[in-house]
C-alpha cells in the first residue's frame, strides 16, 4: 500500500465507523515496520512463513517472539497466520500472542458454515 492523504483518510473514517485495522503478512513483502509508525492500525499479523517451522527454527521462533514484543509495546494485538500444530500454538501462547489462525483451529469454512462452527465449539468448550 503506498502512503497517501487519501488513504490515510479512508483508514480513520473507517476506525471511526468501529472497523479494525490490521497489517496482514507483516514482516513480507511491502508490509514494513515503518507502518507501525505511520498508520492508525489495530492489529498485527504475522506472516504464516515465520509460524511455519517453529518451535524448530530458532531464527522464527525469535522473529515471531519479536513482533509479538514490539507489537504489543505499540498496544496492537497480534494474531499468528497457519498454526497448524499443539505445539506452535503452546509456544505462541507462551509468548503472549493474543490470536491464532491456521488448520489447527479449523479449516476454511463457507460462510454459512461458520454460526454451526461455533456453536458446536460452545458447546465443546461447556462439556469441559
Amino acid at each position: 500500500m503506498e502512503y497517501s492523504t487519501e488513504k490515510l483518510t479512508i483508514l480513520d473514517d473507517l476506525r471511526s465507523l468501529g472497523c479494525k485495522i490490521a497489517i496482514d503478512d507483516f514482516g513480507t513483502g511491502y508490509s514494513s515496520m515503518s507502518y507501525l509508525k505511520s498508520l492508525a492500525i489495530d492489529t498485527i499479523k504475522i506472516d504464516k512463513s515465520f509460524i511455519v517451522d517453529i518451535p524448530k527454527n530458532k531464527h522464527d521462533v525469535e522473529v515471531s517472539k519479536a513482533i509479538i514484543l514490539l507489537s504489543h509495546s505499540l498496544g496492537y494485538k497480534v494474531i499468528a497466520e497457519g498454526v497448524e500444530t499443539a505445539e506452535q500454538e503452546a509456544l505462541l501462547a507462551s509468548y503472549d500472542c493474543d490470536m491464532g489462525q491456521g488448520y489447527y483451529f479449523a479449516k476454511p469454512l463457507l460462510s454459512e458454515d461458520i454460526v454451526s462452527f461455533y456453536h458446536q465449539n460452545e458447546k465443546e468448550r461447556a462439556k469441559e
